[in-house]
């Protein structure tokens, strides 16, 4: 299955894969080169940890390049008064009052400490496109389900997002 991301997730990955290519490769690679010359490399553990390093970072660039290469490019675009990627949304949960606030957004930026919910987990795919003062219901499995009323809905731009999370 391909991953969803918006044109802006995209520009944001290239960014971190350009930043790691250019300023962390470098250092790591410098850092492998210095501990390689403290000697017996069996027992040296900063070479070791010098490489894991590098390896990582190695990984999350080719991790990243992969995303790009077979993602589904989706828009982020909406209507005014509808719910769409991007946008932040104030819910009232039906069942006991409480006000929660998210944000709609691709999965690889998904992170629901933070208040950032996917567009493809429950709640993510029954609000995209409800408009505020709807009652959605969201239905968790086949057989738990809640409802939320739509209290208020930001359009919120992009920028407020700076970075793809780290994995």
């Amino acid at each position: 299955m391909y991953d969803e991301l918006t044109a802006s997730d995209i520009q944001k990955m290239q960014e971190e894969i350009e930043y790691r290519k250019l300023v962390v490769r470098p250092k790591a690679l410098e850092e492998v080169k210095e501990t390689r010359a403290h000697g017996d490399l069996s027992e040296n553990f900063e070479y070791h940890a010098a490489k894991k390093v590098k390896n990582q970072n190695e990984s999350r660039i080719r991790y990243l390049e992969r995303m790009i290469r077979t993602a589904r490019v989706i828009s982020e675009e909406s209507a005014e008064d509808e719910v769409g990627i991007n946008n932040t949304v104030t819910v009232e949960f039906v069942d006991d009052g409480s006000v929660e606030t998210y944000r709609i957004v691709t999965t690889v930026r998904g992170n629901s400490l933070e208040g950032l919910i996917s567009n493809e987990s429950p709640m993510g795919k029954a609000l995209l496109g409800k408009k505020a003062g709807d009652t959605v219901h969201i239905q968790v499995n086949e057989s738990a389900g809640y409802d939320v009323r739509i209290l208020k809905l930001e359009k919120t731009s992009d920028e407020s997002t700076d970075r793809i999370r780290s994995f």
